[in-house]
C-alpha cells in the first residue's frame, strides 16, 4: 500500500472518528450538526465510502465496530486500514477523498494532514502555522511588550 494513501486515511481519521461516535445511523443522517462541523465532514467522508444509505448488511464490520466503541484504537486502526484499502482499489474516491478533506480543512479551520513534523537539537516544530513567539534556548527572552 503507498505511503500516500496510508497519510489520506489518516488525514480523514478524525473526521471519520468523530462521525462514528454518533452510532449505527451515521450515514443516514442528511441534516449537518451545525455544532460540530467535524462530524458533519466525516459524515460526508464516510458517505462517499460507503454510500448515503446502506443497508445494515452493507455496513462494513470495521465501522460497525467503531460505532460500537468510538474511543478503541484498535479499531480505529482497523477502520483506516480497511478505507486505505478501498482507496487503493479505486483512484477517483481517493481523488474525492482528497477533495473533501481540502474543504473540510477550509470549512472547519482544522489542518488534518498527514504530515510528520519533527524537530531535535533544540528545535521548533510546527505543523501549521505559528502565530505567536518562539523562543530556543538558555536565558530566552521576548523584548518589547
Amino acid at each position: 500500500m503507498s505511503e500516500e494513501l496510508v497519510a489520506l486515511v489518516g488525514s480523514a481519521s478524525p473526521y471519520v472518528v468523530a462521525a462514528g461516535a454518533y452510532g449505527s445511523g451515521v450515514l443516514a443522517r442528511v441534516q449537518e450538526d451545525a455544532a460540530d462541523a467535524t462530524v458533519g465532514w466525516g459524515r460526508k467522508i464516510l458517505q462517499r465510502f460507503f454510500g448515503a444509505e446502506p443497508k445494515s448488511a452493507e455496513v462494513p464490520r470495521e465501522l460497525e465496530r467503531l460505532i460500537r466503541e468510538p474511543d478503541n484504537v484498535d479499531f480505529q486502526a482497523a477502520l483506516r486500514v480497511y478505507l486505505a484499502e478501498l482507496l487503493q482499489e479505486d483512484a477517483q474516491l481517493a481523488d474525492d477523498v482528497r477533495d473533501m478533506l481540502e474543504q473540510a480543512e477550509t470549512a472547519t479551520g482544522h489542518w488534518v494532514a498527514g504530515n510528520t513534523v519533527t524537530a531535535s537539537g533544540g528545535g521548533v516544530a510546527a505543523g501549521r502555522d505559528i502565530t505567536g513567539n518562539v523562543t530556543t534556548g538558555n536565558n530566552s527572552s521576548i523584548a518589547g511588550r
